[in-house]
């Protein structure tokens, strides 16, 4: 089977669902497994909703009615009649949502978040399927929940693989058209979880480990994996070829193109990944496969903002040593603060940390109470994968590099940048 993989910018409004049906029937349809994500920036709809609902503010009925309205124009401007089926089916999606909210006495983000963000995909796949079968394209419509079983670690859920692999290969048959979520699975038959943010790429790696899938491909409006991100690089280049272990590379330090846990699952079946246009269907954009040369060897830019860069220091001038290191990793494992930058000397421990659990300050306060502590907010992580000089000094003129981090293939530099005038 091949596994295609579809996010949110290519079901953003109506057109964007005519055009999947369009690569689907240009690409052929038969052996073939559709990730869907959320619709546009439906996730971050459904996260104000979470926020709303949570914290019993004014701006639930807005938050909620957005969505609602949303996916009703959506069908308007798919379907030729309100007496569709589709509009009873996303209804009752819509009813179960509604039913969580009045029901649930939980008051934990994490497990709030994962029974409420996950509607967004299951309305999308909703929507899509029902289109496609509409035009003529015989699909099955796929729970990923029935498949994709893990433990109950809210909003960064571990897979269990041998159960998984069982459901998917006693589900999933390999003649059929099939359409299923991204980003989310299930604990046991009434919880959902999540795999993390952006995690449909993800959910395409194990469907096409477990299938034994002949290929995986991401469809983007770009026209496949590219040296540096166009919104904040004014000049990019294509990257034709990269090897599993130089995405892996590049994920590892933010590539957003390609989810950090996407690699491995393929690299294990030597299943090729390719990155390609949804808009100009005949380039064949990036291929991710074995012990390929990077093609071309040029330098590659990653970019991480909103980042917090944290120095430690022992309140006695005393070396930082392994004692004080590892009692510093545990809090930062405690706080699920992801780590994406590592520096010390004898005195100081430097960490760039990503704050998407809303932790940092409770764990700079507790670490207060031990070291000396310096923080440096709203600060831009820059990689440069195969740098040369002419690539630093680009990234040093665009504000203060706070650390300067090189080894053979990497350099790392945490920058304030620069305020611009208005």
């Amino acid at each position: 089977m091949r596994v295609f993989k579809f996010g949110g910018a290519s079901v953003k409004d109506a057109e964007a669902v005519r055009n999947v049906a369009r690569v689907l029937q240009h690409e052929g349809i038969d052996n073939t497994l559709v990730v869907i994500s959320a619709m546009g920036k439906m996730t971050n709809a459904f996260e104000r909703l979470i926020a709303a609902y949570l914290e019993k503010s004014d701006d639930f009925d807005a938050a909620y009615g957005h969505i609602e309205q949303f996916h009703l124009q959506m069908l308007e401007e798919l379907f030729a009649t309100d007496t569709h089926e589709v509009y009873a089916s996303v209804n009752q999606l819509l009813g179960r949502l509604n039913g969580f909210m009045s029901t649930n006495t939980e008051s934990n983000y994490n497990y709030v978040y994962d029974q409420m963000v996950g509607y967004g995909e299951l309305l999308s796949t909703t929507i899509v399927s029902a289109y496609l079968a509409d035009i003529g394209i015989h699909n099955q419509w796929l729970d990923v929940r029935t498949c994709i079983q893990t433990d109950a670690n809210f909003r960064d859920a571990k897979v269990d693989w041998k159960a998984t692999e069982r459901a998917i290969q006693e589900t999933v048959k390999s003649d059929q058209l099939y359409i299923t979520q991204g980003f989310i699975g299930s604990s046991d038959v009434e919880t959902t979880t999540s795999l993390g943010r952006e995690g449909s790429d993800y959910t395409a790696g194990i469907f096409a480990y477990c299938l034994n899938a002949k290929s995986v491909t991401i469809w983007k409006d770009v026209e496949g994996v590219l040296n540096a991100d166009p919104r904040v690089f004014t000049e990019t280049q294509l990257l034709k070829n990269i090897s599993y272990a130089e995405a892996v590379e590049m994920a590892f330090y933010g590539a957003s193109v390609i989810h950090p846990k996407t690699i491995q699952p393929l690299e294990k079946k030597d299943i090729p990944l390719y990155v390609r246009s949804f808009d100009d269907l005949t380039k064949m954009g990036t291929k991710v496969s074995k012990g390929v040369e990077l093609d071309p060897l040029v330098a590659c830019f990653i970019v991480k903002k909103n980042q917090t860069l944290i120095s430690i220091a022992a309140k006695d001038f005393s070396f930082m040593v392994e004692d004080n290191i590892s009692h510093v990793f545990k809090k930062l494992h405690d706080y699920k603060l992801k780590v994406n930058l590592i520096q010390n000397s004898a005195l100081s421990f430097s960490v760039c940390v990503e704050d998407k659990f809303n932790t940092f300050e409770d764990f700079s306060k507790e670490l207060e109470a031990s070291y000396a502590i310096k923080s440096y907010k709203e600060v831009t992580l820059y990689t440069i994968r195969h740098f040369n000089d002419t690539a630093i000094n680009d990234i040093k003129a665009r504000g203060r590099a706070i650390i300067r981090q090189i080894n053979t293939e990497t350099a790392q530099l945490v920058i304030q940048e620069k305020v611009q005038s208005s």
